[in-house]
C-alpha cells in the first residue's frame, strides 16, 4: 500500500553498489592504439579538407571573469503557487498531499503536475518603518526583526529597506544576519511615512534575488503620507512581481486619540497588498507580542505547499488570470483556510 504522511494540525512538521572495473585485454588495448595512430595521421589536409581556424590563445583572467555564463532555460509556462493552510485557530496545517489540492485558473480546473512541501532557500526583503509615528514602537520592532532573522537558513539571503520621509536601501542582499542587526541598531524614528515608495524599492531590489522563492516582510503601522507612488501604482507592481508580502501591522488601539487618517487606513492597505500575493497581515497591538509574531511568520514561510501547473489556456495575451486554490481535505478534519496568490499576468510573447 502507498504510505501516507501524517496530517498535523496546529503544529509545524519540521521537517549502493559500486560496479567493478572491467579489465581490458591486451589485444583490445593494441587495437585501440592502432586506431588512435590512424586518427593522428588523418589530419584535415591529408583527408583533402582545408585546415580549420586555429584555436584562439587562452584569455587572461580578467577576460574570463567578464564572460557571462550560459543562461539557464526555465519553463516559463509552469505556474507555481505557494499555499499556506491553517486550521480554525489560525495554526499551520502540514502533512497534506497533492490530491488534497485543486487549482482553478479563471474558474477552469488545472492539472497539478508539481507538488512540494519542502523548506527551500528564500530571498527576503525587510521593509522597516522609521517614521515619526513609530517613535514609541521602534525598539520592539527591532527586536521583532531580529527574531525573524533567527528563523533563517544558511542559504537564505536578506536585504533591508528603511523609510521615513523617503525610502532607502540600508543593506543590500547579504547572508550575514549580524550585519542586518547592526544596521538596525543605529537608526532613529522621525519624519513622515513613505511606505508605498519603500515597497516599490523592495520589489525592485528583489529583481536581483538568487532564490526562486521571494518574500517581503513589512514592519509598519501602515500609514502613508509622503510617497511619490500611489496605491494603484503599487498594486500593479505587486501583481507583476512574483513576491509574497507579509506584514506585522503595529497599530495603535482604535481609541488612540492621535491616530491620523493615514494610520486609520493603514490596516486595510496592508491587508489588500498582502492578500494579493498569498501573504497575510499579522496585527499587533501589544508590542511585547512582536517577537513571537515575527517567529510565526518565519515558520509559515518555511512550511508552505508549492503547487505547479501548466495553464490549459495557451494564449500569450498578457492578461491577468485569476487563481483560486481549493481543498479536498482528508476526512475528519475541521474546516481549513488556504492562502495563495490571487493571480498572475500571462506571457505576452
Amino acid at each position: 500500500m502507498k504510505s501516507r504522511r501524517k496530517v498535523v494540525l496546529g503544529t509545524v512538521l519540521l521537517s549502493g553498489t559500486a560496479g567493478g572495473a572491467v579489465k581490458a585485454s591486451s589485444r583490445k588495448l593494441r587495437l585501440l592504439v592502432y586506431v588512435l595512430l590512424a586518427c593522428a595521421v588523418l589530419t584535415p589536409s591529408a583527408m583533402g579538407q582545408q585546415p580549420g581556424p586555429t584555436k584562439p590563445p587562452p584569455e587572461s583572467g580578467k577576460e574570463q571573469q567578464k564572460k557571462t555564463p550560459p543562461a539557464i532555460r526555465v519553463d516559463v509556462d509552469l505556474v507555481l503557487v505557494n499555499v499556506t493552510v491553517t486550521d480554525p485557530f489560525n495554526r499551520l496545517v502540514t502533512g497534506l498531499e497533492q490530491e488534497n489540492f485543486r487549482v482553478f485558473e479563471d474558474n477552469v480546473e488545472q492539472e497539478v503536475i508539481h507538488f512540494s512541501s519542502e523548506d527551500v532557500p528564500i530571498s527576503i526583503g525587510v521593509i522597516f518603518d522609521l517614521s515619526g509615528s513609530m517613535a514609541n514602537k521602534v525598539d520592539k520592532a527591532r527586536l521583532a526583526a531580529v527574531q525573524f532573522f533567527k528563523t533563517a537558513n544558511p542559504q537564505d539571503e536578506f536585504f533591508l529597506v528603511s523609510f521615513n520621509d523617503r525610502a532607502q536601501l540600508t543593506s543590500r542582499f547579504t547572508n550575514s544576519v549580524e550585519e542586518l542587526q547592526t544596521r538596525l541598531m543605529y537608526t532613529a524614528a522621525h519624519g513622515r511615512t513613505a511606505l508605498l515608495d519603500a515597497i516599490y524599492l523592495g520589489l525592485s531590489q528583489m529583481r536581483g534575488a538568487r532564490n526562486a522563492k521571494r518574500a517581503l516582510l513589512i514592519l509598519s503601522d501602515g500609514g502613508d503620507n509622503h510617497s511619490r507612488y500611489n496605491e494603484g501604482d503599487i498594486k500593479n507592481f505587486v501583481k507583476e512581481s512574483d513576491v509574497q508580502l507579509y506584514a506585522m501591522g503595529i497599530y495603535d488601539p482604535l481609541g488612540f486619540r492621535n491616530r491620523t487618517p493615514e494610520e486609520l487606513n493603514g490596516p486595510s492597505l496592508l491587508t489588500e497588498l498582502t492578500e494579493m500575493t498569498g501573504g497575510r497581515v499579522f496585527p499587533v497591538e501589544n508590542l511585547n507580542d512582536l517577537p513571537d509574531v515575527a517567529a510565526k511568520i518565519g515558520m509559515e514561510l518555511r512550511n508552505q505547499y508549492v503547487l505547479g501547473y501548466k495553464p490549459s489556456n495557451h494564449q500569450r495575451d498578457g492578461r491577468w488570470r485569476k487563481i483560486k486554490v481549493k481543498l479536498r481535505p482528508p476526512k475528519g478534519l475541521p474546516p481549513l483556510n488556504t492562502y495563495a496568490k490571487t493571480g498572475y499576468y500571462a506571457p505576452s510573447h
